[in-house]
């Protein structure tokens, strides 16, 4: 980075270009948390139609700055390198049946990210489904 660059500035011109680059602006949540010396970013997608989170990403990296180059880098090219899946749910009580979307290395990563940050017994899943290659 640029020692005359501001610091936040930077953070902000990269989380910007990862919001533009996944057409999800205003839909993403940056959570950043200390790691053994590293900061490992988790980066949260919020969906507007049903207000529930999922986990997208997560990177690891020695600073904010490292992590979202990474996690940039990620969002450009994550198509090509995982599956995608569809996935039935609802949350347990109501009655409504939603369908999110997936980039994962397989079903199991699939659905750590479904239930990313929230009780294992508060969703029931009732499909999973890889998608096929387009």
């Amino acid at each position: 980075m640029n020692t005359s660059t501001d610091f936040h500035v930077e953070i902000a011109r990269i989380q910007t270009a990862i919001e533009k680059h996944l057409g999800m602006e205003g839909n993403l949540i940056f959570d950043f948390t200390n790691t053994e010396n590293n900061i490992k970013l988790n980066l949260i997608t919020v969906n507007p139609r049903h207000n529930q989170s999922f986990l997208f990403h997560s990177v690891i990296g020695l600073d904010k700055i490292e992590a979202l180059n990474k996690m940039l880098e990620y969002v450009k090219k994550y198509k090509e390198e995982e599956s995608s899946y569809t996935i039935q749910w609802r949350i347990i009580g109501d009655k409504e049946l939603h369908t999110s979307y997936f980039r994962a290395k397989n079903m199991y990563d699939a659905l750590d990210k479904l239930y990313y940050n929230r009780d294992i017994n508060s969703i029931s899943v009732y499909s999973i489904v890889m998608n096929p290659v387009t």
